[in-house]
C-alpha cells in the first residue's frame, strides 16, 4: 500500500487552509478532530478486553507486559510503562517499553531505527523473553519495520502478541493474536500522527494497563491502593485513601499506616476487620491481593 493511501496520511477536508486561520479557529479545529478520537477507541472495546484478559492471565502465570514501537508509538509505550510502579506499587520489569534506537530516541529522533528488523530482534532478546510473557507492537501506520520483526521474533518464542495501530487492515495485525485498530481518520496536520492517532494509542495503553491493574487488585472501589507512599505528596494521599476507605479520620489513618508499616492495603483491611497486621496479609495473599475479596473471606 501507497503512503498516502494510509488512513494516517490522508488529507484532512476540514483542515485544508488552517494556516490561514486565526487562533481561536485553528484551535477549534484541532478540538472538533480531537473528539472524534474517544468515539474511535469506543468502537474497539471488544478488542482490547480481550488483549487484557489475555494479559491478566499471562501475568497470572508469572508473565510480562512488554510494549515494543518507533517514535510517537515507542514513546507512549514507555510512558504507559514507566507510570506503573509509583502507581500501583509493581515491579519496574513487570511492564516495560522498549524504543527503536534505544534511550536516546526518547527525546531525539534516532535516523533509520524504526526500519532496522535486526535491532528489533537485538532489544528484545536483551530482556530474556519467554512464552508467558505478552508483546504489544505498536505503530500508528501499522507497517513500520522495527514492531513488525519485532512481533515475528516473539511469535516464534511463543509469547502472546497484541497489536495496535490507527488504520484499517494494518500489516501489523497480521502478526498479532489480538490486533486493535484505531481509525480516527486524517491528521489536522497530514501526517503529524502524535495528534489525533497518538491520542488514541494512549487512551488505549491507559485502558489496558489500568483494567490489568484492577484485575490484579490494585484497586479498592476506585482507589489506587497499591499507591507507594515515597514523597509526602504520596503520603498525603495515602492518609487519604485510608480515610475514604476505612471511613475515618486522618489520626486514625495515620495510626493504622504506621502500624502497617504504611502499607495502604494492610491498612485498610486492619481498619475494615480489626485483624492485626499478619492476619491481614496472610489473607490478601490469599485472594490474590484483592481487597473486597479478602473483607468478604474474614465475614
Amino acid at each position: 500500500m501507497k503512503l498516502n493511501q494510509l488512513d494516517t496520511e490522508k488529507v484532512n477536508q476540514n483542515s485544508l487552509h488552517i494556516d490561514e486561520m486565526s487562533t481561536i479557529d485553528i484551535l477549534k479545529t484541532i478540538n472538533n478532530e480531537d473528539q472524534k478520537v474517544a468515539f474511535a477507541v469506543q468502537d474497539v472495546i471488544l478488542q482490547i478486553a480481550q488483549a487484557v484478559d489475555c494479559i491478566y492471565e499471562k501475568m497470572c502465570l508469572g508473565g510480562r507486559l512488554i510494549y515494543v514501537g518507533a517514535g510517537t508509538s515507542g514513546r507512549l509505550g514507555i510512558l504507559d510503562a514507566s507510570e506503573c510502579p509509583p502507581t500501583y506499587g509493581v515491579e519496574p520489569t513487570l511492564i516495560q517499553g522498549i524504543i527503536a534506537g534505544g534511550i536516546k530516541a526518547v527525546t531525539q529522533a534516532v535516523e533509520g531505527a524504526e526500519d532496522s528488523k535486526q535491532l528489533a530482534q537485538i532489544d528484545l532478546e536483551k530482556i530474556n523473553l519467554n512464552d508467558k510473557d505478552v508483546v504489544c507492537g505498536i505503530a500508528a501506520s501499522g507497517r513500520t519495520p522495527y514492531v513488525i520483526a519485532g512481533l515475528q521474533y516473539v511469535r516464534k518464542i511463543g509469547c502472546s502478541t497484541i497489536s495496535l495501530c490507527c488504520v484499517q487492515n494494518g500489516e501489523i495485525s497480521k502478526y498479532a493474536n489480538y490486533p486493535i485498530e484505531v481509525v480516527v481518520g486524517p491528521e489536522v496536520v497530514t501526517g503529524s500522527t502524535r495528534m489525533k492517532a497518538g491520542t488514541a494509542q494512549k487512551m488505549v495503553l491507559n485502558m489496558i494497563s489500568t483494567s490489568v491493574m484492577i484485575k490484579r487488585g490494585k484497586v479498592f472501589g476506585n482507589l489506587m491502593v497499591d499507591v507507594q507512599p515515597t514523597n509526602e505528596k504520596l503520603k498525603m494521599r495515602a492518609v487519604s485513601i485510608v480515610c475514604q476507605s476505612v471511613d475515618c479520620d486522618e489520626a486514625e489513618a495515620t495510626r493504622l499506616l504506621n502500624k502497617s508499616k504504611f502499607n495502604v492495603k494492610i491498612a485498610i483491611l486492619m481498619g475494615l476487620t480489626g485483624k492485626d497486621e499478619i492476619e491481614c496479609q496472610e489473607a490478601l495473599e490469599k485472594n490474590k491481593g484483592n481487597i473486597s475479596l479478602t473483607v468478604r473471606s474474614f465475614l
